[in-house]
């Protein structure tokens, strides 16, 4: 069963009687997924930024935004509107099976891991994750990454506070350390 079917057909229920909640429509979800990577050697290589958003792309399957400097730093040779960053937004079908991909496939494949830590709430209840390796990823491929890079990966709900939040991912899968 598809994670979108299993959030209508299991988990509202559960999170109806968890947080002693009347209407379905109360229920907190997940509105989107943001994934960020900043790419500081962009500035010296700019085929380096074109070769990391192929293999997000692979990964992802939607292709990532460039995300220019807002300002100029003379100490790092950065220029304003510089394009150091990439950032994809998923939603809806894409977004609920790439967190399913996520808990089941990517995060047990990192190396030595407990579980994600309990204190990556922000005070409206969104969670930020990062992942130091993009190579955890099934789709991508060895020969394309020149050296290991790191993503951050945040979920935006519609929780007010951490505590709802945490319920929520909880029940779609996401492993908390113990």
């Amino acid at each position: 069963m598809a994670l979108k079917e299993k959030f209508k057909q299991e988990i509202i229920p559960k999170l109806m009687k968890n947080l002693n909640l009347k209407n379905p429509l109360a229920v907190p979800q997940v509105k989107k997924v943001i994934i960020n990577i900043g790419i500081g050697e962009a500035t010296q290589n700019k085929e380096l930024l074109e070769k990391t958003s192929i293999v997000i792309t692979a990964i992802i399957g939607q292709k990532p935004k460039t995300c220019p400097a807002k300002k100029a730093i003379a100490g790092f040779k950065l220029r304003d509107g510089t394009p150091i960053g990439l950032t994809v937004t998923l939603r809806g079908k894409r977004m609920y099976s790439f967190i399913e991909k996520l808990f089941k496939i990517v995060l047990p494949r990192v190396r030595d891991f407990q579980g994600v830590k309990k204190s990556s709430f922000d005070s409206s209840g969104n969670y930020t994750l990062g992942i130091k390796d993009l190579s955890v990823f099934p789709e991508a491929e060895f020969g394309k990454i020149d050296r290991p890079r790191g993503l951050e990966i945040t979920f935006v709900t519609n929780a007010q506070d951490k505590e709802k939040s945490k319920e929520l991912l909880t029940l779609l899968g996401m492993p908390f350390e113990k």
